[in-house]
């Protein structure tokens, strides 16, 4: 019967054991997702400034000296790109 009780009393230490992990887990899980939506959204206005100095570079280029076909290829793809995604914007907005 000692035995028994020992057992039991060794697999309650255990249990308690995986709870407490688990639980400092829980909280490292919820550190880490808040780290990460921080990260993103770093990520996300580092991209928009990225964005803008491109227009501004764009910008410069036109006034500083005329395009050649390629450099005007490419802004128009550019400018075509922003256009397609205020579209998607507003049409998620409209639904």
């Amino acid at each position: 019967m000692f035995q028994l009780e020992e057992q039991i009393t060794r697999l309650q230490q255990k249990l308690q054991q995986l709870v407490k992990q688990h639980q400092q887990l829980q909280k490292e899980n919820l550190q880490l997702s808040r780290e990460l939506e921080k990260q993103r959204a770093d990520a996300t206005a580092k991209q928009q400034q990225i964005d803008l100095l491109q227009q501004q570079a764009d910008a410069l280029k036109v006034g500083a000296h005329g395009w050649d076909e390629s450099s005007k290829k490419d802004f128009e793809k550019r400018i075509d790109q922003y256009l397609k995604e205020v579209e998607r914007c507003l049409a998620l907005l409209n639904a």
